[in-house]
């Protein structure tokens, strides 16, 4: 039977890293340098590389590519140069869909994380903060060096929550499946179904893990605009930092997450006491709440991007102004020209804050609130 075109690649990708030829920390070829090289489709070039980490052999680092993985125990340097002893911890490099976040979850800034910190790699995996804090050493530690039979007998709940969460952060949903997060664990696949049903119920834990690390302060601030910067603002940290969570949340569908009903009773508050009935209230909410994810779905979506084509969004952009520059060319376009000629930066952290402003002054313009004050 003549094998598909992803297995083939794959198969030789796999070949090389097996030869030696790609060395733990080095680069393997990207989605669209596999595209190039194969003369296969985008779609296809993606399974190549989705297959080779279902095989635990590569990995994704946002911002830097797909990176070779070391065996356990095996320390992984810069790329062309080995390193031996234990693996030390080594910065990450920033995601490239714009700049670090401001760490810490005051109201009135944007925390860090995945989508705007380095991580520190570990064995040559980004050890992403998970919930509860740091991904645990003991994590680590339960490689495939210990059986997984020994692994399974602790698991719990928790572990396997944060472990997935760290997956998720580092290489976003696609590269999260059940026998990658036991893979993490040293554990085997079916151990994990002991403590839940499937991967949608994995899932659902994790977005309420996720959700349940964005704080609101124990002091309400007076009046509904500043709670609801209170509360736009948490909401936009928590999908920093696990630039995965704002795709995986529906809107018409809602999953029943019980660790997203603080942000939800925070503003339903705020806006019953400022007189509003609670469904409009409701529909300020949903409105509040699609604005701040519809922004974050740019992060998971820009972090992978940056990894398949190894150039950041300015890079990206700069590569291709001379199309937009033809296409503006003849005229007919006078203020889409202008804003190309003036060189438009997007940045996504000043295009929420301005958003978010745009958007409270608009409810406050409404005589529905403003009748209430």
């Amino acid at each position: 039977m003549t094998k598909s075109p992803s297995v083939r690649i794959a198969a030789e990708l796999r070949g090389r890293i097996e030869r030696g030829e790609l060395r733990p920390g080095e680069r393997v070829p990207s989605a669209r340098e596999i595209t190039r090289t194969f003369g296969v489709a985008v779609a296809t070039a993606s399974r190549v590389l989705a297959a080779l980490r279902d095989d635990g052999l590569v990995h994704a680092v946002p911002g830097v590519g797909t990176l070779v993985s070391a065996p356990a125990g095996q320390a992984v340097g810069a790329p062309g140069r080995r390193t031996t002893g234990p693996a030390p911890a080594a910065a990450g490099r920033p995601t490239a869909h714009g700049p670090a976040g401001r760490g810490g979850r005051a109201p009135g800034g944007h925390a860090g994380g995945a989508a705007g910190r380095p991580a520190p790699v570990v064995a040559g995996r980004p050890a992403a903060v998970a919930a509860g804090g740091p991904l645990a050493a003991g994590a680590a530690a339960d490689g495939p060096s210990r059986s997984p039979r020994a692994a399974a007998r602790t698991l719990d709940l928790r572990r396997i929550v944060a472990t997935a969460i760290a997956v998720a952060d580092a290489e976003g949903l696609d590269g999260l499946s059940m026998r990658r997060v036991a893979a993490e664990l040293g554990a085997g696949p079916m151990s994990l179904y002991r403590h839940v049903a499937d991967k949608d119920d994995l899932l659902l834990r994790m977005m309420d893990a996720a959700l349940r690390e964005a704080r609101l302060p124990a002091a309400v601030p007076p009046g509904w605009r500043p709670c609801l910067e209170v509360a736009a603002r948490s909401l936009w940290a928590a999908f920093r930092r696990h630039p995965w969570l704002a795709p995986a949340l529906s809107l018409t569908r809602p999953q029943a997450v019980a660790g997203g009903l603080a942000y939800t009773e925070w503003v339903l508050a705020a806006l019953a006491d400022a007189g509003l009935a609670t469904t409009v209230a409701f529909d300020v909410h949903l409105t509040l709440f699609t604005f701040v994810r519809g922004v974050a779905v740019n992060l998971e979506s820009e972090a992978t991007a940056a990894a398949d084509s190894g150039l950041t969004s300015e890079e990206w952009v700069a590569a291709h102004e001379h199309r937009l520059h033809a296409i503006t060319r003849d005229g007919g376009y006078p203020h889409f020209s202008q804003l190309v000629a003036q060189d438009y930066d997007l940045e996504l952290d000043g295009l929420f804050e301005r958003g978010l402003r745009y958007l409270l002054d608009g409810l406050a313009a409404d005589p529905l609130v403003s009748s209430k004050h």
